[in-house]
């Protein structure tokens, strides 16, 4: 005890010495570490092998490096048919209405151009649409923005809906593992898949360059609302035609203005569940997460949940060197659902910005005639829009950089 007890007067003593007030006149400086440099090692000369498609277009690889390096430090602001809201009134996008400027990505969806009802005729109301969203595509390409589609695909047994709970049991649980290579409707996804190549193929611009798109094909899967959902095939099945879909458009099809996204819900809690159905890298160049659930007037509490997601998957995207993006997300006002006061400055803000989450961009849902999901001008929380739109980390059109040049 004799020893310890020395010891510890003598640590005592040493510790008021070095405090004492002759030694805080050391005219030397103290020591401070330099702050530490992160340095990404995806750069402009190697970002091809980072990528699904190492063919890709000169334009969709400077698409991917871009979002990579927006990421760092914004993020781009979108609204799924932004410029011809299908059941509402067309003209000036809602966002550019509302703030002065358009969204800086545009949502598209590949469900009315592979319709078993669109004949390709002029006058075939299916066929119009396919146009008008050929027409939005180079319309967001032209002025610089970033375009993405989706696929709500009807079922392959009647092709009416896209949605499980249309279907009978029997037809649930084979739909989707008919589509598989092998499957009785393999033929008819082949099919379909060409449409997607076949208008992917010829979606130029005015100096005839492919515009690049970002496609996120079966997204929401792990919920079992869509004939796609976890309730109606496997993991492995799951990862089995996401990766054909990407072989067949790539490899076959010879399509390469693509950038890929995989899109759950949000129903995953940690990275390790996130990747259940992870097809892999080499199939993936966006990890998205769709999220609604967490802004359902959840206030704080789902502000931070979601952040907590958005920061996993953040964190993944940095690993894998890919892009991170909330791929879908909103709070639809209707006449019996009043807006959340903050809902956009605040709670949507906060959990893409907090825990240095690094996202690409978020993407709202489309704005109708029940309902919207971006305020008009007239509605009660444009001010709250507005006050969203002009945080340090948002972009809409006006200040997006150049997406399709690579950095020298």
């Amino acid at each position: 005890m004799k020893k310890i007890f020395i010891s510890i007067l003598m640590s005592a003593i040493l510790t008021l010495n070095s405090c004492s007030k002759d030694d805080s006149t050391n005219d030397e400086p103290d020591v401070v570490d330099p702050p530490v440099t992160v340095v990404d090692p995806v750069t402009p000369q190697n970002v091809r092998t980072f990528m699904v498609d190492q063919n890709a277009t000169d334009e969709t690889v400077a698409l991917f490096y871009n979002l990579r390096k927006l990421s760092q430090t914004k993020f781009a602001v979108g609204h799924q048919d932004a410029f011809n809201a299908f059941y509402g009134a067309g003209g000036n996008s809602d966002i550019k209405k509302t703030t002065g400027h358009d969204p800086a990505l545009l949502g598209s969806d590949f469900m009315f151009i592979t319709d078993k009802s669109n004949d390709g005729q002029a006058s075939n109301w299916f066929f119009q649409q396919e146009n008008k969203i050929i027409q939005d595509t180079k319309e967001a390409y032209s002025k610089g923005m970033i375009n993405i589609f989706c696929w709500h695909l009807r079922e392959p047994n009647n092709e009416d809906s896209f949605y499980a709970s249309d279907m009978t049991s029997e037809q649930k649980n084979t739909a989707f593992r008919s589509i598989m290579p092998g499957g009785a409707n393999h033929d008819w996804y082949k099919l379909k898949l060409d449409k997607v190549a076949s208008v992917l193929s010829n979606l130029k611009d005015a100096n005839n360059k492919l515009i690049p798109v970002i496609f996120r094909p079966f997204h929401e899967f792990d919920g079992s609302w869509f004939w796609w959902g976890a309730n109606y095939c496997s993991p492995n099945e799951y990862k089995t035609v996401f990766q054909f879909t990407v072989d067949y458009l790539k490899n076959t099809k010879n399509v390469h203005n693509i950038l890929y996204s995989f899109a759950p819900d949000n129903t995953y809690s940690t990275s390790s569940s996130y990747l259940s159905r992870y097809p892999g890298d080499g199939y993936v160049d966006v990890l998205g997460m769709d999220n609604y659930g967490d802004f359902n007037n959840q206030g704080t509490n789902g502000s931070n949940l979601a952040n907590n997601k958005l920061k996993y998957l953040s964190d993944l995207a940095i690993e894998k060197k890919k892009i991170a993006a909330l791929t879908e997300t909103g709070y639809r006002v209707t006449n019996t659902t009043p807006p959340i006061t903050n809902w956009f400055s605040t709670y949507l803000y906060d959990a893409m910005t907090k825990n240095n989450v690094q996202l690409a961009f978020v993407m709202f849902w489309n704005n109708g005639n029940g309902g919207y999901y971006v305020p008009t001008p007239s509605a009660t929380n444009a001010s709250d829009f507005n006050s969203f739109v002009i945080k340090p980390k948002v972009v809409l059109q006006n200040t997006l950089p150049n997406m399709y040049v690579l950095p020298n």
